[in-house]
């Protein structure tokens, strides 16, 4: 990944409606699962440039890892947190030493998303729980996911055939209500390629304030239903919690 990627990105984290609503949406699941303890043992595995993981500290004591070495290099240089390197491929942690397991948005980024599953199965506690996210259907697939460097994007069957051994408590998509204009403009892109400023990313196509408030504000709406665990039909993304049986 390009190094100016993670600067970029590490603006994105805080300021972009979309990860601003995702991180709030977590929020309030990450609240149900604990049920207010703050003294959970969470494991943040692909951290990112960290917004989530300081979210999380929150809840407990919260250990994350990057795999990425220039990512890994970024955050440390930034933020005071417990990050080491490392790959959800082998994670180096004993068997069930976390109550919480989470990969926001992480295994679509590897080949073998059944070992990544499986990894953090392993360091979950027996009744602990695991979270992920992951983007929503291959139709959807465009430039946005080849930057990213993904290997695939998702329907709710295959993220519940990844967690099978588990008791899936809640499985829903979401960013629902801006999926049709989110659609439109990854299929036109590949109809009528345009150039992208930045990492070439979808998240700087929109750079109005306005904009970015208004979709914020549109987004956040679907956590009403979605912190209540009523699930959505179709969304950009999709995201699952599971207890380890």
């Amino acid at each position: 990944m390009d190094k100016n990627y993670y600067i970029e990105y590490y603006k994105l984290e805080r300021e972009n409606w979309w990860f601003k609503a995702r991180l709030n949406i977590i929020r309030s699941q990450v609240e149900k699962i604990a049920a207010g303890r703050k003294d959970l043992k969470i494991l943040n595995v692909g951290t990112a440039t960290g917004a989530t993981s300081v979210m999380l500290e929150a809840f407990g004591k919260v250990k994350s890892v990057e795999y990425d070495q220039d990512c890994y290099e970024f955050v440390r240089e930034r933020l005071d947190i417990d990050l080491e390197q490392g790959s959800i491929l082998e994670l180096q942690f004993k068997d069930e030493a976390y109550d919480l397991v989470c990969a926001f948005d992480v295994i679509e980024h590897v080949e073998d998303d059944h070992k990544a599953v499986s990894e953090m199965l392993r360091v979950c506690k027996k009744n602990g729980h695991v979270f992920i996210t992951v983007p929503a259907f291959m139709f959807l697939w465009g430039p946005h996911d080849v930057v990213n460097q993904h290997y695939r994007r998702y329907v709710s069957k295959q993220l519940k055939n990844l967690l099978t051994p588990t008791h899936i408590q809640f499985l829903t998509y979401f960013n629902s209500i801006l999926f049709l204009p989110v659609a439109a403009v990854r299929i036109l892109s590949k109809l009528i390629p345009f150039k992208r400023k930045g990492s070439g990313s979808d998240f700087g196509l929109i750079e109005s304030k306005l904009l970015n408030s208004l979709f914020y504000k549109m987004f956040m709406l679907e956590n009403i239903w979605l912190s209540k665990r009523f699930g959505l039909s179709f969304g950009v993304s999709l995201l699952a919690i599971a207890q380890k049986k």
